[in-house]
């Protein structure tokens, strides 16, 4: 199968104001205009195969300032999670709320006022994501490699689930603004390659030959991508 990077978007006005912006059409602030430019300059090296995002404007700004140019197509089951009633509020003032120790606890069983369950929005990520990796592996083989730029809360679920973490442990994980992590799919398992990457070469990601024919694990931890 395909290697699939994932990338949040670049950090804005409502990250910097400590807000939850959910579906809003915040924009980037000065910061993330610079994180999509710097993280655009790694991944402009990579043979790219495909590029899809979610439809929200900061996902689309970061596109445009990274990979200038770019066909994107907008998968709309990356969206951010329909945090209902939270929306536009402050994080501080949600740490107050009740729910707030389920999401951070056993964030499989919330549901957020008028908005989605958090399960919900995990199973139509992880979908998303292998529906597009097998298109992709079709469409250009086992060795292509492809972008997804989504939130951090959407990319959390699909790398708990290619690591095998139920749905409450995807809090441990930590998917920074413009941050890049990288998952390679067979048909025994996914393989987490990089997690919450914001400076390094990308190209180490790019499968080697004959690494993306094979779902066995090294024994030993094998001889890395280089």
């Amino acid at each position: 199968m395909a290697t699939v990077l994932l990338l949040r978007h670049g950090r804005t006005t409502a990250n910097a104001d400590g807000t939850l912006a959910g579906r809003l059409p915040v924009p980037l602030d000065d910061v993330g205009h610079d994180q999509a430019r710097a993280v655009g300059e790694r991944l402009r090296r990579l043979p790219l195969a495909g590029v899809v995002s979610s439809p929200l404007r900061r996902c689309r700004q970061t596109l445009r300032r990274a990979l200038p140019g770019a066909a994107v197509t907008v998968e709309r089951r990356l969206t951010e999670c329909g945090y209902g009633d939270w929306e536009g509020r402050s994080l501080s003032e949600l740490a107050t709320d009740p729910l707030w120790q389920d999401v951070q606890r056993r964030p499989s069983a919330v549901s957020f006022p008028a908005g989605e369950a958090m399960a919900a929005m995990a199973a139509r990520a992880v979908a998303a994501i292998r529906d597009w990796d097998a298109r992709i592996t079709a469409q250009h083989g086992p060795g292509a490699l492809w972008l997804a730029c989504s939130h951090g809360d959407v990319i959390k679920a699909v790398l708990a689930d290619a690591l095998g973490l139920h749905l409450d442990g995807f809090q441990r994980i930590v998917v920074d603004p413009a941050s890049v992590s990288a998952i390679r799919f067979t048909p025994q398992r996914p393989f987490l390659l990089a997690l919450n990457d914001t400076g390094g070469d990308l190209r180490a990601l790019a499968p080697p030959p004959g690494a993306a024919d094979s779902a066995d694990a090294p024994v030993g931890g094998g001889s890395g991508a280089r």
